[in-house]
């Protein structure tokens, strides 16, 4: 079977997803607590197929395909029921963290308000057993932040440093996966050393949050709900393990569409589920109406960094920003222009063939622009492959649709507006320039050793 997206001779992605599920699957069935075999004996696993990511046989080892393999829904009930057990030393504090474009794909399918999806979900979630359910916004609030930083200390830096420009966006998973894996040096040192809002959050989860609550790491079971697979993938990187405690900053990532499953596989409608307020990282606070960031249909790490750049670096005050579509809509630029020289050229480039269009100008040497938003998914994170998919595994366009007007509606607040993160900057890393900040919020990103069959791509 060829691969449509790393042009690689021949993907085995399907044969694994057939060959390694009944293992993987028996493997987590017979661990120590889980007694539920028969009710949820018709949940899906983890099927990822070559529509949905990165993950084939060149960018995933059999060892990762079987940890992927083992994020599924049985792996939260096998947790639900140990906390039945009288073990107390096994119990563990669920906690699960929504990303925010996973919202809107609910609000859409069950016909009700992002905030009452929020809610309704929350609900749900707590009536299986979880005990906390976090908002992952304040955990984006602090990524876009420090891509900002980084953004313009690079920028300054431009004329010293070889690989200062262009900066790469470092959220997207599956971006990151073929970057480290398939483009390696030519593109690794360019990409933004800030986490996504996933690991953000697993470090403010076990991090803060569990010294909060005066808990060790590894007594909280952290669970992310995401639109996209590829999250299941960034999740076992190994530079988000603490050795110390045995504990990864996420568990488990379960997509939208695995969180519908367990609905329907309990005979469940969002529509009758009570609500209950989504939970607060700050002692007995809940959160309040559900906020996103600039950007139609993700996190919009061009726009705040395109508008903080032209604040910080040319004295300019960008309320709006117009895009200009170029050879797709998927693939677009703005510009700033400061008496008559154009002096900050960005671009978001969504989906593979973009991106390989961008690579492939990179290595030319004819890359002009000096930030590039960059997701694996056309279209963005809305359309994530673990969400608004039809039964054959196409995007729903309809439901798209009304995911994206749902998504713009939600009211914008800026990161830098957000008391909680600078209270967080100071109280617990010990202020915005602290060694702590790097250790807790940036990461790294570097090429994998490839073998011989993984260097055969033609662009």
């Amino acid at each position: 079977m060829k691969c449509e997206i790393c042009t690689k001779k021949e993907c085995s992605k399907k044969q694994k997803n057939d060959d390694t599920q009944s293992t993987s699957v028996d493997a987590v069935s017979s661990s120590d607590g889980f007694e539920e075999k028969n009710e949820f004996h018709t949940l899906a696993n983890a099927k990822i197929l070559l529509s949905d990511c990165l993950a084939c046989d060149n960018c995933m080892t059999s060892e990762e395909g079987a940890r992927v393999f083992q994020q599924n829904q049985k792996e939260l009930f096998r947790i639900l029921n140990l906390n039945k057990k009288c073990d107390t030393s096994k119990h563990k504090v669920l906690a699960v963290s929504i990303c925010p474009q996973s919202l809107p794909y609910f609000a859409a399918k069950f016909s009700i308000s992002v905030n009452d999806a929020a809610k309704r979900l929350c609900g749900f979630l707590k009536s299986l057993g979880v005990h906390y359910v976090f908002d992952t916004t304040i955990a984006a609030d602090f990524s876009i932040l420090e891509s900002q930083r980084e953004f313009v200390q690079r920028y300054q830096r431009r004329n010293q440093e070889e690989h200062a420009l262009p900066m790469f966006a470092s959220a997207c998973p599956g971006w990151i996966r073929y970057a480290e894996r398939v483009l390696t040096n030519l593109v690794t040192s360019h990409i933004c050393t800030a986490k996504s809002p996933q690991q953000i959050m697993g470090s403010l989860v076990k991090g803060y949050f569990a010294r909060q609550q005066n808990l060790s790491p590894d007594k909280i079971f952290h669970v992310i709900v995401a639109p996209c697979y590829d999250k299941k993938l960034e999740a076992l990187r190994e530079d988000f393990y603490t050795a110390l405690y045995n504990s990864q900053e996420v568990d488990c990532v379960l997509t939208s569409g695995e969180i519908v499953q367990i609905m329907e596989q309990k005979n469940v409608s969002m529509k009758d589920v009570t609500e209950v307020a989504v939970d607060s990282l700050f002692h007995e606070i809940k959160e309040g109406d559900v906020v996103r960031h600039d950007g139609k249909r993700s996190d919009g790490y061009l726009e705040h960094i395109f508008k903080h750049a032209a604040k910080e670096l040319f004295g300019m005050d960008i309320k709006e920003i117009t895009y200009k579509a170029l050879k797709n809509k998927d693939f677009q630029e703005v510009t700033l222009e400061k008496d008559g020289e154009t002096v900050l050229r960005f671009a978001a480039a969504y989906g593979f063939r973009n991106i390989q269009n961008m690579v492939l100008k990179l290595k030319k040497g004819k890359f002009l622009y000096h930030f590039v938003e960059v997701l694996a998914c056309p279209g963005g994170c809305l359309n994530g492959k673990g969400q608004a998919q039809t039964e054959d595994g196409k995007p729903d366009k309809a439901l798209l649709n009304q995911m994206e007007e749902v998504y713009a509606a939600i009211p914008v607040r800026l990161p830098e507006t957000n008391v909680h993160v600078q209270k967080l900057y100071q109280d617990w890393l010990e202020g915005m320039d602290s060694k702590k900040v790097q250790e807790t919020l940036h990461t790294k990103y570097s090429a994998v050793n490839q073998t011989a069959s993984n260097l055969d791509i033609k662009w």
